[in-house]
Formats: C-alpha cells, structure tokens, sequence
C-alpha cells in the first residue's frame, strides 16, 4: 500500500518530422517534492520508450483520487498516521481508513432484480407478446406486443424478486445468511459485524490478509461484496473502510472545494478547501459511518487486526448510537 505525500506531473517529447508524441505522466514521493518530479519525470520517460517500441499505453494518466489504477498510488490528502494505517480525506471530502492487510469488505443490501428473474420473464413476455400480436394482427402487431413485454419485465422482476427477498427474511437477512454460511465453513475465521446506511460491513479479525490471498477473493465473492471495491482492493494493495458521513447525507449540499477534490490543490485554493472541511467536520460530529451488530465466529483476535479495529471503531462512532450517514 503506497499513500504518498508529495504529487508531480511530468511529460516527455520525441517529434519526428511532423509527428510528434507526447506522454504524461504522474510521479509521487514522501520524500519531497524535488523527489516527486523526478519520479515523474523517469515515469514519463519510460512510458514514452515503451510507446515508441511499439506497446499499448495510454498518453496520459487520468488524475484520479482513488479508483484502482493499476501502477499509481492512492492519491488523497493524509489527515492521520497510524503505523501502517493511514486516513485521508477522499475526493467527496469524507475520512478514508487505508489499510495494507486488515480485511474489510461492505456488502450493499441488494435491490435490484436478480438476472435470472430478469431473463426468465422478458423470455416469457417478448414470447407472449410477439404470438398474441401475430394472432391478433401480424407480425407487425406482434413486434410491437413482444416490446411492450420486453420493457415491462424489469418491473415483473423486481416484484417477483422483492418477494423472494421478503420470503427469506429481507435483504439485511439475506446477507447474514451468505456471512454466515461462509463461517461455517471457516470455523478458524472471526468477523466484526457492522451496520451501514446501505448494507453490512465485515471487519476479519481472527488474521491480516494480502488483498491478493485466495481466501480473500473467497470471502468476498461468498459475502457478494462490491466489484469495485474488489478490483481497487487488488490495484491498491490494501483494503478500505470510509470513517465518516458522505456529505449528501448530513445537509453538506455543495461540493468540496475545489472541484473536483482531487489532491493535491493549489496553494492558492486551500483556503477554500478547509473552509468546506471545517464545515463538513463540524455537520460529520452528529453522526456515524456504522453501528457495532456483533461478532460472529469463534476464530482467535489477531492483535495488528484488534489495533485496527480500535481505530475503526472510534473514527466511525460505531457504539455511539448516533444516526447512519
């Protein structure tokens, strides 16, 4: 896990007669910002080599704060560190808990129709509609039948899959069901649960994990945790939790400032910025990230993991009783 200190920009030029190539590229350093630059500078260098040779590379680096970008780092303002542990602000203006092995994993209540519901019907429908038009009327009719079949099966789906999902218990039932049947499996594993505002999140206490250990891409595909954040835990080499509100949610209507809320921002902007920190921070005290639910399994506390779990648990709030956001 790599959350540098010092950003830097650099390009680099080959012009043959009237053609000319130029590539960007992004260098970083904790170091210094002289280390930064030509970090960025051998960056842009090499690239330009290796596109000259003949290899598939993008021109230019995206500027993104955090997003899995396979070879560049997390790139967002350090507010604390702890030992390997380090928070930042992400690029909506919340605290960010980055970790190199104490797995995390959020799993979204699901609301959408399951694909399967979603093929069956429109397959039933779009048959329907095209024979009942035919026989009605031709097949002109009948494309159009099959269409209005074809549209109206998401919201067949999603009612029939809203049943099954009220059947099982709910969606928050069914998502401790696939937690726990994975525990089962695992009687050496030891999970903190938490309540967020759109799901669960599990915290493993009972060992640290590489983000590219098998059984971590176990858990996560058995616990159905987002793809997302699976991919960037693997580009990134670390896992991640958000310690504080999203600002949508706690009456913060404008964005962090500047836009985007990329780090680093110019000097001349930062009064700006902490300007909208400040009231973020203040709005953020009233609420929490995630509420304690329990410990399921019975596996040891790794005590790197317990650390983590201390800090985790005081940035969130997560016994505080106060609302989700």
């Amino acid at each position: 896990m790599l959350v540098p200190l010092f950003w830097a920009e650099a390009s680099a030029r080959h012009r043959e007669g009237r053609k000319q190539i130029t590539v960007r590229r992004f260098g970083w350093s904790d170091e210094s910002e002289q280390a930064a630059q030509a970090h960025a500078d051998e960056r842009a260098q090499e690239a330009l080599i290796l596109i000259m040779t003949g290899a598939k590379l993008g021109r230019r680096e995206p500027k993104v704060a955090y997003n899995g970008a396979e070879g560049v780092p997390i790139r967002e303002e350090i507010l604390e560190r702890h030992g390997d542990n380090v928070i930042t602000r992400n690029q909506y203006g919340a605290r960010c808990l980055n970790t190199p092995d104490v797995l995390f994993a959020d799993i979204d209540f699901e609301n959408n129709p399951a694909p399967a519901y979603f093929l069956a019907v429109a397959a039933v429908a779009g048959v329907l509609g095209l024979a009942i038009g035919r026989a009605i009327s031709g097949f002109g009719l009948g494309l159009v039948l099959m269409f209005a079949g074809l549209i109206s099966a998401y919201s067949i789906a999603n009612s029939l899959s809203r049943l099954r999902t009220k059947a099982s218990g709910g969606p928050e039932r069914q998502a401790m069901a696939r937690i726990e049947s994975f525990l089962r499996q695992k009687p050496q594993w030891r999970v903190r649960l938490y309540r967020t505002p759109a799901g669960l999140r599990a915290l493993a206490m009972h060992r640290r994990f590489d983000p590219a250990d098998s059984e971590v891409g176990e858990f996560f595909n058995a616990v159905r945790a987002d793809r997302i954040y699976m991919r960037m835990c693997l580009n990134q080499r670390c896992f991640r939790a958000r310690l504080s509100p999203k600002p949508w949610r706690i009456g913060i209507g404008s964005h962090i400032k500047p836009r985007p809320g990329i780090w680093p921002v110019k000097p001349e902007r930062l009064a700006e910025r902490n300007q909208w920190n400040a009231k973020y921070e203040a709005a953020a005290q009233s609420y929490a990230a995630c509420a304690l639910v329990g410990d399921l399994g019975n596996g040891p506390i790794d005590a790197g993991a317990e650390v983590v779990r201390e800090l985790h648990d005081r940035e969130c709030r997560a016994e505080s009783g106060l609302p989700l956001a």
